[in-house]
């Protein structure tokens, strides 16, 4: 593994550990009350393109990190609309 790959995937993991304490509360709590729906919204299109990017430039840090993004943020995504009217 090269050193950009290696600091490109450490970079990833930490970023993408970020949104773990997030989904973790919003799935315990089901409180979404505090998560901009639009924030998440236009945040998970992003990252769903930055994964099409990385595939598509075969960047394997860039599409481990955002597959693993994409499905937390999605998952709160999901559960902010299924919530919201709580």
């Amino acid at each position: 593994m090269t050193a950009p790959d290696l600091i490109g995937f450490l970079a990833a993991t930490l970023t993408t550990a970020s949104f773990v304490p997030q989904a973790w509360l919003t799935f315990r709590t089901k409180d979404v009350s505090g998560i901009s729906l639009g924030m998440y919204s236009v945040f998970t299109a992003g990252v769903a393109l930055w994964l099409a990017y990385g595939w598509l430039i075969s960047a394997w840090p860039v599409v481990v990190a955002n597959s693993i993004t994409l499905a937390l943020a999605a998952s709160i995504l999901v559960m902010k609309l299924r919530y919201s009217g709580r």
